[in-house]
């Protein structure tokens, strides 16, 4: 299998169709999990609308059930969807296709443990490498079965009975032709709201916009929400795990140091579990934000699982990622943009202001961030190179997620994209001209190792 180490990432598998994987590793990766699971288990398995993802399932159920697993067939599912299936249906484990955000030309697999969770580094993605590398299946002259299910209506039911939208608002919804067009428009419907749809079928039509949520593609969206006088308007990823957010003027709320300020201050003030998780690329201003609630903020490494994990130790009410992964404890941690986009419709129903007005509300400081290519095999270690050097020179550091360094000027942070070949880097600062300064001295750090050491994607 090509690239086999490479497309073990740190909480999936992911890489090109036709150049990292193909069926067969497809076939590979459905023997190792449910030689992980154990035989005689229930996997459920799913894809996004990738034209790839097809094949890519079928291979997958028939490498599941030659090691004696039962397969449940959801076919095309939101990977959130998916996650709430295994509880719900109490399965033993699931294998999402999809590359989540990443372009049409990607692919990959999100195994999913008994708990809903990913089986990330840690959790189980090592074990399951290795299983792969070493061709060691389970052998069982027991051939597992396949049965189909549409599970659609079970989940909205569930989702529906965790949300209350109180009056009728209107709301513009982009699912990207993504797998949110299955599903979107009828729960907002559902839930009395007025809805207005783009991009809304689920045929992986990406030119019509990036599968991701970056402002960028989302031109259209913002001036359909001005057009047509929308209180909100709401984007999702191709898989439905990130959600962006449109105000009532077409502007983007931007980043998670946003969005989970918004969730933040709803959760503490309804809920009096107080601990809130957010990864170490937010701002300075969320852990400020959260403490002026009366919350209790909680700083931990970038990642799904890594999130989720840190949520349950800490019996936290939400966790955020900067790249807007929202992650609920109503719904077993999950990061459902879906229900992301209720609960924000919530928020504006119960209270008694426009969404510019709740955003205005929030603090921030002036940011940046970067991406810098770095082959896989090398990003790590050309970030570790950094920390040490920085270290050594008597910064002011924390190293739970790459480097992040505090200055009296601001931070700046420095990681390993766990999902592209590249190097991240993100900045702030209280003004234009220290946020300049940071983030060129940053830069340069990250491009002299890079010259220094020939490690170049």
């Amino acid at each position: 299998m090509r690239s086999s180490r490479n497309i073990f990432r740190a909480y999936d598998i992911r890489g090109v169709y036709g150049k990292d994987l193909n069926e067969e590793t497809a076939e590979l990766v459905g023997k190792a999990f449910g030689t992980f699971v154990g035989k005689e288990r229930i996997v459920g398995v799913g894809r996004d609308v990738r034209s790839s993802g097809l094949g890519l399932k079928r291979r997958l159920t028939e490498g599941l059930t030659s090691v004696g697993c039962d397969v449940i067939d959801f076919d095309m599912v939101t990977t959130p969807m998916l996650s709430i299936f295994v509880r719900n249906r109490q399965l033993d484990g699931a294998v999402m296709v999809t590359a989540s955000h990443n372009p049409a030309e990607w692919n990959g697999f999100i195994l999913i443990n008994k708990s809903g969770h990913f089986c990330s580094e840690g959790m189980g993605m090592e074990e399951i490498r290795q299983i792969v590398l070493d061709k060691k299946f389970s052998e069982t002259s027991k051939q597992g079965s396949v049965s189909k299910e549409d599970g659609l209506e079970d989940y909205i039911d569930f989702i529906l009975s965790k949300v209350k939208i109180t009056r009728r608002l209107k709301v513009v919804l982009d699912p990207g032709n993504g797998s949110a067009s299955l599903i979107a428009k009828k729960i907002f419907e559902k839930v009395g709201c007025e809805v207005v749809a783009i991009n809304d079928y689920p045929d992986g039509n990406f030119p019509a916009r990036v599968p991701d949520v970056i402002e960028d593609a989302l031109a259209a969206l913002k001036k359909k929400v001005v057009e047509a006088r929308a209180d909100i308007g709401i984007a999702f990823d191709c898989d439905v795990d990130r959600a962006a957010f449109i105000d009532e003027k077409g502007g983007y709320l931007g980043s998670g140091n946003i969005t989970i300020a918004l969730f933040a201050d709803y959760y503490l003030s309804t809920n009096p579990t107080r601990k809130i998780v957010f990864d170490v690329a937010c701002s300075s201003a969320v852990e400020e934000f959260v403490r002026s609630r009366g919350g209790i903020p909680v700083v931990n490494r970038v990642g799904h699982a890594f999130i989720i994990n840190r949520m349950i130790e800490e019996n936290a009410i939400f966790g955020g990622e900067y790249s807007n992964h929202l992650y609920f404890s109503d719904i077993y941690g999950s990061d459902d943009a879906i229900f992301a986009g209720l609960k924000m419709a919530e928020i504006l129903s119960k209270k008694n202001k426009r969404l510019s007005e709740l955003v205005a509300s929030v603090p921030r400081y002036p940011n940046t961030i970067k991406e810098i290519s770095c082959s896989d095999e090398k990003k790590f270690e050309v970030v570790e190179s950094i920390k040490k050097r920085l270290e050594d020179d008597g910064y002011k550091i924390l190293a739970l997620d790459g480097v992040k360094v505090y200055t009296d000027k601001g931070a700046f942070l420095i990681r390993a994209s766990n999902t592209t070949p590249a190097i991240k880097l993100s900045a702030e600062a209280k003004n234009e001209q220290d946020l300049r300064e940071l983030s060129d001295f940053a830069r340069h750090l990250i491009e002299e190792e890079l010259d220094k050491s020939g490690f170049h994607a």
